[in-house]
């Protein structure tokens, strides 16, 4: 079997939210200083998902990292591949750039029909920045394959691929032929963590990188120039929030002296 993983590289969600600066002229956020992008964390636990699969199934079944982005996303494709995975494919083209859902959904089924032999295809249940969780849902209609969304757990036996849903009310057991495509939500468990050994051979495995060319696509379908969805305006939130320090030598002070401004607010 030959299964993809699709992995995006995102601002680390470790960064303090006072880094983040937005590019008004452009609507788009200038990178923080001094901190890594990552791989979005939903995206490894669909890693997870593949590679215990593949363990399950045995040594001939093989994985393929894909990511759209530029050469920084190498480091997201090379995480996968210390986890276990077998090749990856980085898209990277500037045709690609200032696209939305839709026209990041249109490069990885071109990239996905261009490998040939897929029989499934492991997403993230949503990007860990924009939160859309839309890519998966397109990605299926464009290759028009069968899709499951907000898989906690998924299993693959005889051309059929089950998973189990997470509702919000419960749970949903559904089954689909392959080729199909799944999207894994945060109950599935954490992925793995590569040893040093892992990330020392995945420097060894191979990358490949693919343009618009390489993928047949129309420069002019994809990108900025076949987004559906305008960003009017990117923006930090402003607060307008007041703090009042409420002063006392107790912490016992403290509260008469904070009761006393509740009521004098007339809050209590």
């Amino acid at each position: 079997m030959h299964f993809v993983v699709c992995a995006k590289q995102i601002p680390d969600p470790e960064t303090p939210p006072s880094a983040f600066k937005i590019d008004a002229t452009t609507n788009e956020v200038i990178p923080a200083q001094g901190f890594q992008p990552v791989l979005s964390q939903f995206d490894g636990i669909a890693a997870e998902a593949a590679l215990r699969i593949k363990e399950a199934a045995g040594d001939d079944t093989k994985i393929t990292v894909l990511s759209m982005g530029a050469e920084s996303a190498q480091a997201a494709i090379k995480q996968v591949l210390a986890m276990g995975a077998d090749e990856g494919v980085l898209l990277q083209d500037d045709a690609f750039e200032g696209g939305d859902s839709h026209t990041t959904a249109q490069v990885l089924a071109a990239a996905i029909k261009n490998l040939g032999d897929v029989d499934a295809v492991f997403c993230g249940r949503q990007a860990a920045d924009w939160d859309m969780g839309q890519v998966g849902l397109l990605l299926a209609e464009a290759l028009e394959w069968p899709v499951a969304i907000l898989a906690k757990d998924v299993q693959i036996a005889d051309g059929t691929m089950t998973t189990t849903r997470v509702l919000a009310d419960g749970f949903e057991t559904v089954t689909q032929s392959l080729p199909a495509v799944v999207t894994v939500s945060n109950e599935f468990g954490e992925p793995r963590y590569p040893k040093l050994q892992q990330i020392m051979q995945a420097a060894k495995k191979t990358v490949t990188t693919q343009t618009h060319d390489d993928l047949s696509i129309n420069p002019g379908s994809v990108g900025a120039a076949g987004a559906r969805l305008k960003l009017e305006r990117l923006f930090i939130p402003e607060s307008d929030t007041q703090v009042e320090l409420i002063e006392g030598d107790t912490p016992e002070e403290q509260a008469q002296a904070l009761v006393a401004k509740l009521q004098a607010d007339k809050v209590l």
